[in-house]
């Protein structure tokens, strides 16, 4: 009953924070003019939404931090070392992510790190997540306990570490493309994390995700079509580097494929095609990534949302009982 508690109190404070956070800082943003630059290439429907703020992934970033550190200080949630990786990840990958934004916005174009300066930040996070794991006596071997696997990495761990967080958070970066998409595809896949991480003794981590929950669903007040903001680099990023630091602190990789298969997906859909038009000079989508195929098909942003948004609840209460079983 009080980790029930616990659980609803974590929601709520996440949600009102992020909700109040929005009603002051849409507006602040808008007078800044921190609107987003449309690529030439998306349909006339996406180029109505040029100007819109972006960097709205702080409106649930900061409560989530803000709620984490204050229920420690409370003594609600012991402070952990896979804790304290958790949010070394979620605040350093948003970090990236605000840099990226603003060099955009100020540059004027879409143009903000280059991609070896966004690796380099990265392999940073990377080294700081496998230091304090080792420190605090984490394993370096990949176990999937049903499956019989037991595969010793050593200190290869680390660049398995930065594998997972890279790829984790590009996916929900390239998923980032609708409004209300990768918002709400995350809240998903957070809620089923939480509830892998309560049932299998990472209470922390678990509460941590549904703070994050809570938050998440206060921007979707704003982020949901028509988008009064976009969560920008800043949002996306940040929700992708802590999704695989989660699964890698809970030793669920592989539950991660199942309930991140949307964002898997997606990703999967520009490798192809870049692949197939380099190669080919053929495509295999009218557009990529999946969901932007789909609009050149002649369906409603609200409806593509709302059938990924189903795909990724099926796929996440799938992921719960995959990642409990295992």
């Amino acid at each position: 009953m009080l980790l029930l508690t616990k659980a609803v109190v974590a929601i709520m404070i996440g949600f009102l924070m992020s909700a109040g956070l929005g009603l002051i800082l849409v507006p602040c943003l808008k007078k800044l003019r921190v609107g987003q630059k449309i690529s030439i290439f998306v349909g006339e429907t996406h180029r109505k939404k040029e100007g819109t703020p972006t960097m709205g992934g702080l409106i649930f970033i900061l409560p989530t931090i803000i709620a984490t550190i204050a229920l420690v200080l409370m003594g609600k949630i012991s402070y952990t070392s896979n804790l304290g990786i958790v949010l070394l990840v979620f605040l350093g990958y948003a970090c990236i992510g605000f840099l990226d934004d603003f060099l955009s916005i100020r540059k004027g174009n879409n143009e903000g790190l280059t991609t070896y300066q966004k690796l380099f930040m990265q392999v940073l996070i990377a080294i700081g997540f496998f230091y304090i794991y080792m420190r605090s006596g984490g394993q370096t071997s990949w176990v999937v306990g049903t499956l019989h696997i037991d595969i010793e990495m050593g200190w290869l761990y680390g660049l398995f570490i930065l594998f997972v967080l890279v790829g984790a958070s590009n996916a929900v970066n390239i998923t980032d493309g609708l409004d209300g998409l990768a918002g709400g595809l995350s809240a998903i896949a957070f809620i089923a994390f939480s509830l892998i991480s309560l049932m299998v003794g990472f209470e922390d981590i678990g509460i941590f995700s549904l703070i994050l929950v809570g938050s998440i669903v206060g921007f979707l007040i704003y982020n949901t079509y028509p988008a009064k903001i976009f969560m920008g680099d800043t949002g996306s990023l940040a929700l992708g580097g802590v999704m695989g630091a989660i699964a890698i602190l809970t030793h669920r990789e592989l539950t991660l494929l199942v309930v991140a298969s949307v964002f898997v997906i997606e990703t999967l859909s520009v490798i192809i095609q870049t692949i197939s038009v380099q190669l080919f000079h053929k495509k295999i989508f009218l557009m990529s990534p999946l969901h932007h195929h789909f609009e050149k098909l002649g369906w409603k942003e609200t409806d593509i949302v709302k059938l990924f948004w189903v795909c990724g609840l099926i796929l996440s209460m799938a992921g719960i009982i995959f990642g409990v079983w295992l």
